[in-house]
């Protein structure tokens, strides 16, 4: 009995942990497992109660007959004093059978002593393992709700990790593409300021003014070359008279 309750629950174990590898949730395998050692525990149970029982039928059935073999030994007597030797022959032969009955009945219920006794020492083992198992299984679950949670936790840090790498490309980006047009607003500036490209922001009255700025300074400089020559043919007439 004790080879066949360690067998069992060397199969309980290998199903457990073959189920335990292929499950997606651990806790529900081991859940699954303590309520299959359970089982397991009523069943060894069950089996005690039917040894119990059965012993007891056979220790009722000796008591029956322990009481018979006085009275079939009284009848036997009974009948001899009334010369009546083939009754007590007959009582005493029931006497012998009854005898050899009980015998028997003691025999088989030594046997149910000893089996009860072995199971009920089974039934203790059992229960003694499910417990340690059940409190290891309440630590496993633990364990796995607070490595599970530490996982959720993990990845929430590492979304936000991604998140804020790339809220810092973004700006990275855009301080680039903001520094870009500073520069190329800068490096137009310059070519306008310098006259390589016009301003065309500043519309037709800027260019106007322009062309009027350029005759007025052509105008200058015919005045002033009208006005050296003018001087130069006074200084000249001026050098005739004299001579």
């Amino acid at each position: 009995m004790a080879g066949l309750f360690d067998r069992t629950m060397t199969i309980i174990k290998a199903k457990w942990n073959k189920l335990l590898n292929r499950a997606e949730n651990p806790q529900e395998t081991l859940d699954y497992s303590y309520e299959q050692q359970l089982q397991l525990l009523q069943n060894v149970k069950r089996g005690v109660a039917d040894v119990v029982t059965a012993k007891k039928r056979l220790e009722l059935q000796a008591d029956k007959l322990e009481l018979s073999v006085p009275k079939l030994e009284s009848q036997a007597r009974d009948a001899l004093a009334h010369n009546r030797e083939d009754l007590a022959r007959l009582a005493l032969e029931r006497k012998t059978a009854a005898q050899t009955q009980l015998q028997d009945l003691d025999r088989q219920v030594s046997e149910l002593e000893s089996q009860q006794q072995k199971l009920e020492a089974n039934e203790k083992a059992l229960a003694t393992k499910i417990e340690s198992f059940r409190s290891e299984k309440e630590v496993m679950k633990a364990q796995y709700s607070a490595a599970e949670a530490s996982g959720r936790i993990g990845e929430a840090s590492t979304g936000i990790g991604d998140q804020m790498a790339d809220a810092g490309s973004a700006i990275q980006r855009a301080r680039e593409k903001t520094e870009e047009m500073q520069a190329r607003a800068s490096a137009m500036d310059e070519l306008i300021a310098s006259g390589t490209l016009e301003d065309f922001t500043s519309g037709d009255q800027t260019q106007l003014d322009r062309e009027l700025a350029a005759l007025t300074s052509q105008s200058k400089v015919d005045d002033e070359l009208e006005k050296m020559k003018a001087e130069l043919e006074t200084g000249s007439t001026k050098k005739e008279i004299e001579q």
